[in-house]
């Protein structure tokens, strides 16, 4: 006995899709797939468009445009000491943060960048006790030690304690 399926319907059509429709069927399923995962993995909108490079180059930058270590202990203004490396990926990404507090508070307030990797910066790791990447150490007029933050810091959080020095 032969057993065949009915492929046709009692009206002579079929009950199964055609290939087209298949194709197309599993066309709009990937296509599908492919914007939810680009929509779910893009950057935030916060983000800028931060790439390793781009971050190294902001750092290479911002130190280059720092007060020097021994200018800002002979002046009277605070002093922000960043301890910092150019390997540090939280170097790099925290770069263009401390740029616009910089721009800012610069007026006011020494910014200073010492790479831990450097040996003539050997006594000021040890003095402030930098044991990670990025240090942040604010010191006050008197170059007493106000503050000090280890690792990736909100720019709110630094600018509410630049707000709150004297002078």
């Amino acid at each position: 006995m032969v057993f065949a399926s009915k492929d046709r319907a009692k009206d002579g059509t079929s009950d199964t899709p055609s290939p087209l429709i298949k194709l197309v069927g599993v066309v709009v399923v990937a296509v599908v797939a492919v914007v939810v995962t680009l929509l779910i993995t893009r950057p935030a909108a916060t983000t800028s468009s931060f790439t390793p490079l781009s971050g190294l180059m902001t750092l290479k930058a911002t130190a280059a445009d720092s007060v020097l270590y021994g200018d800002a202990i002979a002046s009277p203004n605070p002093i922000l000491i960043e301890f910092y490396a150019d390997w540090c990926t939280t170097c790099q990404g925290m770069s263009s943060t401390m740029a616009d507090l910089h721009q800012q508070y610069g007026q006011g307030i020494n910014f200073v960048m010492l790479d831990i990797d450097d040996p003539q910066w050997a006594t000021q790791i040890a003095d402030y006790g930098a044991s990670g990447v990025p240090q942040f150490t604010l010191l006050d007029a008197h170059h007493s030690e106000v503050k000090t933050w280890v690792g990736k810091v909100p720019k709110s959080i630094l600018a509410n304690v630049f707000d709150q020095l004297p002078g």
